[in-house]
């Protein structure tokens, strides 16, 4: 007697098993990511370790469950960088969340931001927050709760705020 066995499954099938299980489709450690736009590197990307859950049909996401470090870089060199201990990226919408421990770096402009959580619309190029936050510039140190700002930090609204702010008058 002679028996035969088929072992096919197509890619959709994996696909679908993994998300019913709640699995990630692909997992990554040590996740180094390199993006250029007409030759000219614009954004870099590194964490420890990255789930891919792009299988997902209404809510695909991928998440850094161990932190993660972005930088962005515009056309004067010009250098932004974020870092948090855990993030989350819906692919759908282009929003992230960065959580615990989340600083952004304005290198040219001297300004820093400090804040336990933190979202981040890529479409936009637009950061906020509601929870308690820390901005440092190069003359100010300013605390408050709720923060909206662009993405380099150059325009800001703090809200709830308090500290000493200091304003040239221009006549």
């Amino acid at each position: 007697m002679a028996m035969f066995f088929s072992c096919g499954n197509d890619a959709q099938e994996v696909r679908d098993f993994l998300a019913d299980k709640n699995l990630p489709i692909g997992v990554a450690e040590n996740f180094h990511n390199i993006h250029t736009d007409s030759g000219r590197v614009d954004l870099k990307i590194s964490a420890p370790l990255l789930h891919d859950y792009k299988n997902r049909k209404k809510h695909p996401y991928t998440e850094f469950p161990k932190g993660i470090k972005v930088v962005t870089i515009d056309k004067n060199k010009d250098s932004v960088v974020v870092t948090g201990n855990y993030a989350i990226t819906y692919s759908k919408t282009s929003i992230s969340e960065i959580k615990d421990k989340v600083v952004v770096v304005n290198h040219a402009d001297y300004k820093k931001l400090l804040t336990e959580q933190l979202f981040w619309d890529q479409k936009t190029k637009y950061f906020y927050t509601e929870k308690p936050f820390t901005l440092i510039t190069k003359t100010d140190t300013i605390y408050g709760i709720g923060f909206d700002a662009s993405e380099d930090l150059k325009v800001f609204m703090a809200k709830q705020n308090r500290g000493s702010i200091y304003l040239k008058e221009d006549n």
